[in-house]
């Protein structure tokens, strides 16, 4: 029989080849002698008989017998030679008693590479077998700034203190989020798995890849098992995942499929961008088949804070949308609030309760950090509508929104650019995330459009070392700063003049302008959305992307209130370009823009788009001051900015 079996893998083996030569590909297995080939090997580890995946077994040690395999180990010598022959004992001997002798390896970047054993991992794939014993050698590259080998070796650290070597990501840092999500320290030195540890996770990970390749996760190219396993593992925690049965996987790995979907984009997965709130008409048929509110049956909203609104300039502006939508829709809509969200758990525990014992059906959640727990009630309640305030954020099942905030700052800029008498102005920035740096720059923007001599120095509250603000505030006075870009709103708790726009003097400050944004307007288009019964149809097709509200002037979502101070021809003059940007006949970011070591990033004749404002990461040339890494800021930031921002750490900066 075995001759039947050495026939069937061999034309897997041709058809195989065939697959490759149509897709541009080599067709021989790699050789790992080819691959090193200029490469600087930091030395060898012999890490003795080890079982390893059979998966992550991928070529030959040398190129004696890479043309006897396909590229998918299958045989591709005819039966009357002693390969077949050899292939054959081999196969007979495994459907007996089983391949039992350890082969032969290399391991580099965490796949292997056959010395001895070639014809029995052969067998071993084509009856589909999970792993062989095998006498493993480690080659260590050298250390470099290369991305794979930067994951590379957290998975040496990984491998060591857990032993399991089948898993792999993409991207970095997820080695230590999975110890971390199996209650373990990374980064404490003597951590050691125990065997219980590597069983749990062996059985639940091989039985999440069974599962996960029958959806059809081979075809996503740019997502490992591993990244579609961390991301379920951090979406139902990990001691669920571990206790999940066969068919649980399954039903979770179905609804967690769009998601996928949108992790295999990696980084340069697209977010769909509406600019302004879509158009969506109320049919007669929705007006028949819809359920209008009532005051009996209102429609249920949760707002989610993580802290009392009066002790946030932010949450405080989004509290005043929520006394909006009241205002608008009366008793059609309650609205509700939780002021106690500060962790993960605490945000998913109320929004489960608002749900199952209020009806809640749409929740807004209002801060990037609170992206994982809308996640989780997404996915677990598909009836519920939930959008998170958020820039750039790639979730399938919730949307978000934010607020063209950088077209008040560039009318503010050019307002203030006007009215220096100095030529230097101040910037105060809180967290260095997606928004922000558009912000910034579109002040600088403004003030040396009317004003080509203006700077703008630029001060991070958030910095660990920072100084307090009223030293800022000195600072900025005694080199010559007479107008401030401040926070955008008074926080109640903490009332003062120092907001929005405005002059800078030894006492108190004198206010000429308010960047405001109208989170009441937002919320009012949104709500009015689901009321229309539109929501799907304001969907997109593609189950790939995710859809993000960014909304502005044109909306009626951004505006800025001036001072009876300002001058009137300033006041004409301003109006007239926010007219200008309402109706998008004029862009902030248009025509030459020169980053800080002057390279162009923004051509004459040209706007940025959507993608290059939202991910900027450089600072305008006529901007004094620099875009902190994490390591910089205050423990409080950092959450905040390792989510959302633009710049994450020193090996990105040295990039």
């Amino acid at each position: 029989m075995s001759h039947i079996e050495y026939e069937k893998a061999k034309k897997l083996g041709e058809k195989a080849d065939k697959a490759a030569a149509a897709a541009g590909k080599s067709p021989n297995l790699p050789v790992l002698d080819d691959i090193l080939a200029g490469k600087s090997i930091r030395g060898e580890v012999n890490l003795g008989l080890v079982t390893i995946p059979l998966d992550r077994v991928v070529g030959t040690a040398t190129s004696g017998r890479a043309s006897s395999f396909s590229c998918n180990f299958m045989p591709l010598l005819e039966m009357e030679t002693e390969f077949a022959q050899k292939w054959s004992f081999l196969c007979d001997a495994h459907m007996e008693e089983g391949i039992h002798d350890p082969i032969k390896v290399f391991e580099y970047l965490n796949y292997y590479y056959v010395v001895e054993g070639n014809k029995r991992v052969s067998v071993l794939k084509f009856f589909d077998a999970v792993s062989v014993p095998a006498i493993v050698t480690r080659k260590i590259p050298q250390k470099t700034n290369e991305r794979v080998i930067r994951i590379y070796y957290e998975f040496m650290d990984f491998n060591r203190k857990t032993g399991v070597n089948f898993i792999w990501f993409s991207k970095e840092g997820n080695f230590q989020k999975l110890m971390e999500e199996a209650g373990t320290d990374p980064r404490a030195p003597e951590l050691t798995w125990n065997d219980t540890q590597v069983q749990n996770l062996t059985s639940a990970y091989y039985r999440f890849s069974k599962a996960y390749e029958e959806k059809g996760g081979k075809k996503l190219a740019n997502l490992t098992t591993g990244d579609a396993f961390l991301a379920l593992v951090s979406l139902q925690g990990y001691q669920t995942v571990m206790g999940m049965s066969d068919t649980e996987l399954k039903e979770n790995i179905g609804k967690m499929w769009e998601e996928f979907l949108l992790l295999n984009k990696g980084e340069d997965q697209e977010v769909e961008v509406a600019l302004d709130p879509p158009v969506a008409k109320k049919t007669l048929l929705t007006r028949v088949l819809g359920k209008e509110p009532t005051e009996a049956k209102p429609l249920n909203i949760a707002f989610i804070y993580d802290r009392d609104p009066s002790a946030s300039d932010w949450l405080y502006a989004h509290e005043l949308g929520r006394n909006h939508l009241k205002e608008v829709f009366g008793a059609k809509v309650s609205t509700l609030k939780i002021t106690t969200a500060d962790t993960e758990e605490k945000a998913v525990e109320a929004m489960e309760k608002l749900i199952e014992q209020e009806g809640t059906r749409v929740i807004f959640t209002t801060s990037s950090q609170q992206i994982d727990a809308s996640l989780k009630i997404a996915v677990k309640y598909p009836q519920v509508k939930v959008l998170n305030c958020s820039l750039n954020t790639s979730h399938r099942y919730i949307r978000t929104y934010y607020a063209r905030l950088y077209e008040a700052k560039f009318l503010s800029g050019m307002l203030a650019g006007i009215l220096t008498e100095t030529n230097q102005l101040g910037y105060l920035a809180d967290y260095p995330i997606y928004g922000i740096t558009a912000s910034i720059n579109a002040f600088a923007v403004g003030a040396r459009m009317v004003n080509p001599r203006a700077v703008v120095h630029l001060e991070w509250t958030t910095k660990k070392d920072e100084i307090s603000r009223e030293a800022i505030y000195h600072s900025l006075y005694n080199d010559g700063v007479d107008y401030i870009s401040d926070q955008d709103m008074i926080t109640p708790r903490h009332a003062s003049r120092k907001f929005g726009m405005y002059r800078l003097t030894k006492d108190q400050p004198v206010n000429i302008a308010m960047p405001v944004v109208n989170w009441g307007v937002l919320y009012e288009r949104i709500i009015r959305i689901i009321l229309d019964n539109a929501w799907e149809k304001t969907d997109i097709p593609s189950e790939d992307r995710a859809i993000n509200y960014w909304w502005g002037i044109s909306s009626g979502v951004i505006d800025v209130i001036l001072s009876k101070k300002v001058p009137p021809e300033t006041v004409r003059l301003i109006e007239m370009i926010r007219q200008l940007i309402a109706r998008e006949e004029f862009a902030p970011f248009s025509g030459e823009i020169r980053d800080q070591e002057g390279k162009v990033c923004c051509e004459e004749g040209k706007s940025l788009s959507v993608d290059e404002i939202m991910k900027m990461k450089w600072l305008a040339e006529n901007v004094i001051g620099d875009i902190p890494v994490t390591e910089a800021l205050k423990d409080t930031a950092r959450n905040i900015v390792e989510l959302k921002g633009v710049r994450k750490d020193e090996d990105e900066v040295s990039e």
